[in-house]
């Protein structure tokens, strides 16, 4: 058989492969074409220049559209204080192009979301549209629409102490010891300490021991976690309002809460470059409420998840520390100790995250699904004895809570709130059917009122609230408790504004939904009735923890207003939107520095004064249309 075969020269010097194997002379004369070599590497020069032209031209359209985008003028009522804000723009009409974690709708009507980047509510031009043919006037965007919520602050921060210890390198030196000792004592004597427990009195003792006794541990990582941790108590502890009694403790020096937040914060890096510990934990747990309690949200959310990433390293989501045990002080407990203190952080944090998330639409890092969830052991049963034993010792000396700290929140209403969160805001509970969200919204109404039922008669939340039935027990407990109430009675109903019957009507369906956005419009009466009459017992500071209770229920009645003007129960809401500017004007006046936050005062004003105009308007264009 013959094999014909064409054999090609690949052209190597002296012989091609082919003659040097068969040891003869390579006689084959070779042209070596380099035309599909250069052609090969002009396409790669011209795609390489393509794609950098390509580049140029998309940073070009980056920042041509930057700049086109107009921006506010410097004014309180169009951003932080520094002045400066970037509106974005707008998505097109009839669809929400910005993400979106939680849309804001109302009676079937998107109105507004909420940014998964920047947690800044824009006013959809359906929104806008809706409420100008409801008023008869034009929105002004700037005051309804402004570039961050109402209820958030933007972080001011005066750098000029940080430089001087840059300067002088005493950036992370620490403060005499004898200061961090009565500022730990006050706390453990206020009310804040059960509140807020983010530190052990033992554990944070030997934390202190350790700074100051051995300056140097084994590892810098280590030692930066027990700087931060004494840096970022001292920054919280400015923070307490609530003077020591006399003859009890004596009253610690002031100390400069921005300053040690700083501190704190330029040794985060180091912190998560070690092993977790409790105190890197309580470090940045700190640093977390710090935030949320001066109402710069987005930082406490971003710390928040710094935290819980923590703790589920340090498994304190899942592990039960042995309640038995406790609150021995030998040194073979003290790990039972430490688990007990990590789990505490741990409530405390998801009940905090809970709050946050429905205030900025960010998805939640503790849920059912990840979470051990079992309550402490005896910690309904000892909630309100402790609640009762410290709202009548007001006025005496505070001793040390036994048992389980009393929380922000009533732990198992934090759950529910959870629950809301993610079967009706979530990512796949934006895609249910109507059926599915009333299904919904049933069992989570049942939930919370076996809540309800479960609290005693003297501090049980009324299903309403109005004058003519006060609360006998006000204090600042009963109005966390009320408003939190309120406010899972309207976030689980409002989701009621997101079926679909209401585009199209469907008669016994209607009937359901009418009645769920109902009570979600009362419980945001009932939130801003019982501000008013409590706020005689509200305490200094509060305002950037307490705004988004009023804010958010303002929200909801001025939607319910423009949707039924004509009602009668419309003139005494618009009366509600009046009186709740003047009430917060004066939780504002009692918030330190207030002067030097003046700016943040302003924003809110305008905001509720727009709301109140175009509310007013609304019930004019209405009574004027049924006069004609």
């Amino acid at each position: 058989m013959l094999i014909h075969a064409q054999i090609k020269c690949d052209a190597a010097v002296p012989q091609c492969n082919w003659c040097s194997h068969h040891n003869i002379p390579c006689t084959f004369e070779r042209v070596i074409h380099k035309r599909r070599k250069d052609k090969t590497n002009a396409n790669t020069q011209q795609k390489t220049t393509g794609l950098a032209q390509r580049i140029d031209r998309i940073e070009k359209l980056l920042t041509d559209s930057l700049f086109r985008e107009p921006t506010p003028n410097v004014s309180p009522s169009s951003s932080g204080p520094s002045g400066f804000g970037i509106r974005l723009p707008g998505p097109s009409h009839g669809q929400s192009s910005l993400p979106s974690s939680v849309p804001l709708h109302f009676a079937g009507r998107e109105m507004s979301v909420v940014s998964q980047l920047t947690g800044i509510p824009f006013l959809l031009p359906e929104g806008q549209e809706w409420v100008q043919s409801r008023t008869g006037q034009k929105v002004d965007v700037e005051k309804l629409s402004p570039t961050r919520p109402p209820w958030e602050k933007q972080r001011a921060l005066n750098t000029c102490a940080m430089y001087s210890d840059l300067q002088t390198g005493a950036i992370f030196d620490l403060p005499d010891r004898t200061v961090v000792e009565l500022h730990l004592e006050r706390y453990r004597l206020s009310l804040m300490q059960s509140i807020f427990p983010i530190v052990d009195k033992e554990l944070f003792q030997e934390t202190i021991n350790a700074v100051y006794q051995q300056p140097q541990p084994d590892s810098c990582y280590a030692e930066s976690s027990l700087r931060a941790c004494i840096f970022a108590f001292l920054a919280f502890s400015s923070l307490i309002m609530e003077p020591c009694h006399e003859g009890i403790a004596p009253q610690p020096p002031l100390v400069d809460g921005e300053r040690y937040f700083m501190k704190a914060h330029l040794l985060i890096p180091q912190i998560l470059q070690g092993t977790p510990t409790l105190d890197g934990v309580q470090a940045i747990a700190s640093l977390a409420l710090y935030e949320l309690i001066t109402g710069s949200l987005q930082s406490a959310n971003y710390f928040g998840t710094l935290v819980a990433r923590m703790l589920f390293m340090l498994g304190a989501h899942t592990s039960l520390p042995d309640e038995t045990e406790y609150p021995k002080t030998t040194a073979g407990d003290h790990h039972s100790r430490v688990q007990r203190q990590l789990r505490i952080i741990f409530w405390l944090c998801f009940t905090v995250e809970k709050d946050v998330c429905i205030r900025i639409g960010q998805p939640q890092m503790f849920t059912d699904e990840n979470c051990d969830l079992t309550l402490p052991t005896g910690y309904v049963e000892q909630l309100y004895e402790n609640i009762k034993v410290h709202h009548c010792a007001a006025e005496l000396p505070r001793t040390e809570i036994t048992g389980y700290p009393l929380f922000p929140v009533d732990l198992r209403l934090s759950i529910i709130k959870s629950r809301a969160y993610s079967t009706l805001y979530s990512f796949k509970a934006l895609k249910k059917t109507d059926a599915e969200i009333l299904k919904d919204i049933r069992e989570l109404d049942d939930e919370l009122e076996r809540w309800r039922m479960s609290i005693p008669l003297e501090w049980r939340p009324t299903l309403s609230f109005s004058h003519e039935t006060p609360d006998p027990n006000v204090s600042m407990h009963s109005v966390m408790l009320r408003l939190n109430y309120h406010l899972c009675m309207t976030i689980i109903h409002q989701a009621s504004s997101r079926c679909k019957s209401w585009a199209k009507g469907q008669g016994g369906v209607m009937d359901g939904v009418s009645s769920s956005l109902a009570l979600s419009v009362e419980a945001s009466r009932s939130t801003l009735l019982y501000i008013e009459a409590a706020e005689h017992v509200l305490v200094d500071g509060i305002f950037w923890t307490l705004i988004f209770y009023p804010m958010s229920a303002l929200l909801a009645i001025f939607c319910n207003i423009l949707q039924n003007p004509s009602d009668p129960q419309a003139t005494k809401d618009v009366r509600l939107l009046r009186t709740a500017t003047g009430m917060m004007e004066r939780l504002f006046s009692r918030q330190p520095f207030a002067v030097a936050e003046i700016v943040h005062i302003k924003l809110v004003a305008d905001f509720v004064s727009e709301l109140y105009r175009l509310a007013t308007c609304a019930i004019e264009k209405a009574w004027n249309e049924r006069s004609h």
